[in-house]
């Protein structure tokens, strides 16, 4: 059932659509993930699924594993001249290809390969919740974000995010502009 709900996402693109790579949580080297990201852009069907990143001028996020199948993902947002901290834990299971965020179990995180940003040194993170009504046809939030292990990606990576993230029909989009000193 989930990876019909993740594969929906992209099965009802028409070529020339590019479909990105899937890092299955539970089986990739999670060593390579941790350390510094900072966050690029985001992308979603509807504005509302993005809307608390256009407040933000960048995002530095660190990645750490203090613990086997828990991940410590520590967030330092500017928002104006103030910096906001915020921590997240996510759980990994053995049998599943997302993590599970701590306090929020309807929530699927999967992590996705660079390369379809064409980027080496990126990570793109999609967060997904199940319809509010079983009627409804659509999640009730689907995001990509866009990470990458430098703050200056050259501005051919976010176009090609933007570009094959449009072609599936993701059209909203936010790229945060980092023009602020990036809180520490």
């Amino acid at each position: 059932m989930m990876s019909r709900r993740i594969n929906r996402h992209f099965d009802q693109a028409v070529a020339p659509c590019s479909a990105p790579e899937l890092l299955p949580a539970n089986a990739v080297n999670r060593e390579q993930y941790l350390g510094k990201w900072f966050f690029i852009a985001a992308v979603s069907r509807k504005e509302a699924d993005i809307q608390k990143f256009k407040a933000l001028d960048n995002i530095l996020f660190t990645m750490e594993e203090p613990a086997n199948d828990t991940l410590l993902l520590s967030g330092r947002m500017r928002m104006g001249d103030n910096c906001i901290n915020q921590t997240w834990t996510y759980h990994l299971h053995p049998d599943r290809v997302d993590l599970k965020l701590e306090g929020r179990p309807q929530r699927r995180s999967l992590l996705w390969s660079g390369k379809w940003a064409n980027c080496a040194d990126c990570i793109i993170f999609q967060e997904l919740e199940p319809p509010l009504q079983e009627t409804d046809t659509e999640d009730s939030l689907c995001r990509f974000m866009l990470y990458a292990r430098q703050n200056d990606v050259e501005p051919e990576v976010v176009k090609t995010f933007l570009k094959n993230s449009a072609c599936h029909n993701q059209l909203a989009n936010v790229i945060l502009p980092q023009t602020k000193e990036f809180c520490t």
